[in-house]
């Protein structure tokens, strides 16, 4: 644990130094303020209080933002280190190569876990200061909730961007990669499965089965376990109730998103302790 512990040490300390990692936090922050102050006009349509809004908002920009962010870490983790020759230095010391690639997930993770933190913290704080007692107990814990769950689908991409990071030999590569698993995560698994349900017509597959295929997919599972629950959120979105008629309960997406993580960080280590430096 002291290895893990150093390692992930020592990637906080370095990602702190990264000019783009500050620039994404200041970018994460300034967009949850904005939606957060001009997303708030539809309450008084909705009869939901602003920070129903708010969350049903900031989790639409994680969904975006947040994998963009992880995969902008994790694509160089290891194929970076082996281009500068610090890959063997490190190797050098007595650590495993499994150490090597969980201290660095965790380093990572802090840096996520700091990014939200700092990102939805300003919205947190300044909803604390104008909210004028509207919003319930509720809608705090679904705020703080959301937050969390961001975090893991943080850790879900950083999972996955740490696979091709461990499998290629060129920076270049792994960035392309990276850049091509966002696309297809957050963009183009939805307009695939629109243009299936389109072609369909309600007429082969079921509600069981659609719900599958969103549930298959991590930033649908966050999406959905963020608003369709029964609070002000889901009713904003649109969503409420979607979870429970589907059989998604919190349980089982949470789980989604963890075996999400387990999986293919599992394979990185596979590959890495494989592979020849």
């Amino acid at each position: 644990m002291r290895v893990l512990l150093i390692l992930a040490g020592k990637e906080l300390r370095d990602s702190l130094r990264n000019r783009w990692i500050i620039a994404t936090i200041a970018v994460l922050a300034t967009l949850a303020l904005a939606l957060a102050f001009l997303g708030s006009a539809p309450v008084g349509l909705v009869k939901a209080s602003t920070l129903s809004v708010t969350v049903a908002s900031l989790a639409s920009l994680t969904v975006y933002l947040v994998p963009l962010i992880a995969l902008l870490l994790a694509y160089d983790a290891l194929v970076g280190e082996a281009e500068r020759g610090t890959l063997l230095l490190l190797l050098a010391y007595p650590v495993n190569r499994w150490q090597v690639v969980l201290g660095k997930f965790l380093g990572h993770c802090a840096i996520l876990a700091l990014a939200i933190l700092i990102g939805y913290g300003v919205v947190l704080m300044a909803l604390t200061f104008t909210d004028s007692g509207q919003s319930s107990a509720q809608d705090w814990r679904a705020f703080t909730t959301m937050m969390a769950s961001s975090l893991l689908l943080g850790a879900v991409f950083l999972a996955i961007g740490y696979l091709p990071s461990a499998l290629v030999r060129e920076r270049a590569t792994a960035a392309g990669i990276a850049i091509g698993l966002w696309l297809i995560f957050v963009v183009l698994y939805d307009l695939a499965l629109l243009g299936v349900l389109i072609a369909d017509e309600g007429q082969v597959l079921g509600q069981s089965f659609i719900a599958a295929l969103l549930a298959m997919n991590p930033t649908d599972a966050y999406r959905i376990f963020n608003l369709s629950g029964d609070g002000g959120a889901a009713e904003v979105s649109g969503m409420a109730g979607l979870a429970t008629s589907a059989g998604l309960g919190s349980a089982l997406l949470i789980s989604i998103l963890v075996a999400w993580v387990i999986i293919p960080l599992s394979a990185t280590v596979f590959v890495f302790q494989k592979k020849e430096i």
